[in-house]
């Protein structure tokens, strides 16, 4: 689940297999992360005050932690309590940006990138663009078609259902 995101929404994604190992080596870490901060006094995560009223012990569960947790611990400046918090995306972004120039990619390009690369790549991969449309969060189809302006594919690409028999 991503939430909070474009549009401030949650939505399900898709995880590529490739991840799942490194993945859990990261949430290991992360965990281990968690514990050390709960012994040190500062383990919890805010959450939006209805849910932090009915579950006040949920800020400090490891199911309610962040994936990308920021590498230090700040304080809080509306509650003032020291915590730590998801990573910025301005870390993230700055990161991209030196992985471009490091490989030589000279063109514009950030976080929002992946999203129609990830986009494009499964119109063009045959994925119905209804489910596209879903995992993107989209509430309107015409907003997803405008991907497919940058298919190159042509009629004599198309293969034809009775291949699949």
């Amino acid at each position: 689940m991503i939430r909070d995101a474009k549009g401030q929404k949650d939505r399900a994604t898709i995880l590529p297999k490739t991840i799942l190992e490194p993945l859990k080596k990261h949430l290991t870490n992360v965990r281990r992360c968690h514990e050390q901060a709960m012994r040190d006094g500062y383990g919890g995560v805010e959450l939006p005050d209805a849910l932090a009223r009915k579950y006040p012990g949920a800020p400090f569960e490891w199911g309610w932690q962040y994936v990308f947790p920021a590498a230090r611990p700040s304080i809080d400046p509306r509650s003032g309590v020291r915590r730590r918090h998801h990573l910025d995306r301005c870390s993230i972004q700055r990161a991209v940006r030196k992985a471009m120039r490091e490989t030589g990619i000279y063109k514009h390009a950030g976080l929002h990138t992946f999203r129609h690369s990830f986009a494009t790549r499964l119109l063009e991969q045959g994925t119905e663009i209804r489910s596209v449309q879903e995992l993107l969060g989209h509430n309107d189809v015409k907003t997803t078609q405008i991907y497919t302006h940058v298919l190159n594919q042509n009629a004599w690409a198309i293969r034809s259902p009775a291949d699949d028999v």
